[in-house]
């Protein structure tokens, strides 16, 4: 008998930071291992789906399900949680924050899997920040966090990109962003948040050109690894058949449900820190591993070396992608090479605690 796809877990009447709520929310979830291994949440990025995460699981990756049991949660507004797609009535969508989203996750963690304590938090781009937000939110409640090509605020370069995609999109509509951080449909009909098919096409292929542009660095086109590394046989090709295929793929009020969750992304936007971002990122307690990709267009490693210097001593590390490949070089597992230093950065962080116990109990034998 197949395992489903994917599971979810009710969560009622979802109070937002917001002041909205999601009605009968649900968050969709897969586990993998045994549920008696040491826990590890690992988020999905924006658009992702829970499968998308699959490529840094394996047997043979220090995501190994013989040796933990890893939980994959949906943001919501992935079409899988609640999201606009799957919402009762068509209209506008609760305004998510990463904050409600780590807050469902952690009712699923504690309250359905009846886990108590986390390994650790790990995630790529928009599953970064919520690994920083379950850090901040809640620091004692795992060993190890690991984000990589991610932030734990978005940063106003990175908000200005997001406000090139959210535009692109709008445009198909003859709808103007109402800034960063918002939206742009004033008009809160159903009628305004309903796409025709050709609106669909027409905004969808345009935020995917536009996300073409950032999602992969100058280097990788110069080098035209959507040829060699890729397999797709000129630029227009790789356009139409990688980046436009991927956002057709996706609905357009999920994809804006999921920019405005992004573009507010902020770890201290959350008592006590209220806005202090040092602050947030100081009560940090588990060991933190970031790992920013050098090429990366918005989310480069002068953000990440920021992050790090504002946590306590010992805490954070900070290791750089050597990698052309952008903010692709963290996933979703095209480079293969980075899959591999990925993995291997992530074994030997982790091995600490394995070291660290031995010593602990070498102690408790000495002492006796």
């Amino acid at each position: 008998m197949s395992q489903p796809e994917y599971e979810t877990y009710k969560l009622g009447d979802w109070e937002l930071q917001s002041g909205e709520k999601i009605p009968n929310a649900h968050i969709a979830y897969k586990t993998f291992g045994d549920p008696t291994s040491p826990a590890i949440v690992y988020p999905t990025w924006f658009s992702g789906l829970i499968s998308d995460n699959i490529w840094l699981i394996g047997n043979d990756k220090t995501l190994n399900p013989q040796n933990f049991y890893i939980i994959i949660p949906a943001l919501f507004g992935n079409s899988q949680s609640s999201s606009p797609s799957n919402q009762a009535s068509p209209g506008p969508f609760p305004r998510c924050s990463v904050y409600d989203n780590v807050r469902a996750q952690h009712e699923l963690v504690t309250k359905h899997l009846g886990i108590s304590h986390l390994f650790a938090v790990v995630g790529w781009s928009m599953g970064a920040g919520q690994s920083f937000q379950w850090a901040t939110q809640y620091p004692e409640f795992m060993d190890f966090v690991v984000p990589f090509c991610g932030s734990a605020k978005t940063s106003l370069h990175n908000q200005v990109f997001l406000e090139g995609v959210k535009s692109a999109l709008f445009a198909a509509k003859k709808i103007r962003s109402a800034g960063s951080g918002a939206l742009g449909v004033r008009n809160t009909s159903a009628e305004a948040h309903t796409w025709s098919e050709e609106e669909r096409e027409v905004g969808l292929k345009a935020l995917g050109r536009v996300y073409a542009g950032w999602g992969l660095s100058q280097a990788f086109y110069r080098h035209k690894l959507y040829e060699t590394a890729l397999g797709y046989k000129d630029l227009e090709d790789f356009m139409l058949n990688f980046w436009e295929k991927w956002a057709c793929s996706k609905d357009p009020e999920n994809l804006l449900t999921m920019t405005q969750t992004w573009q507010n992304a902020d770890v201290s936007k959350q008592e006590p820190y209220n806005g202090d971002f040092e602050k947030a990122m100081a009560s940090i307690k588990a060991k933190t591993l970031v790992m920013p990709a050098e090429t990366d267009l918005y989310f480069p490693p002068e953000d990440s070396e920021y992050e790090v210097a504002c946590m306590q001593p010992g805490i954070g590390k900070l290791e750089v992608f050597p990698s052309i490949w952008g903010h692709w070089a963290g996933g979703p597992g095209d480079s293969k090479e980075d899959v591999k230093w990925l993995d291997k950065k992530m074994d030997d962080f982790f091995a600490q605690k394995s070291m660290l116990d031995k010593l602990a109990d070498k102690i408790d034998e000495v002492l006796g």
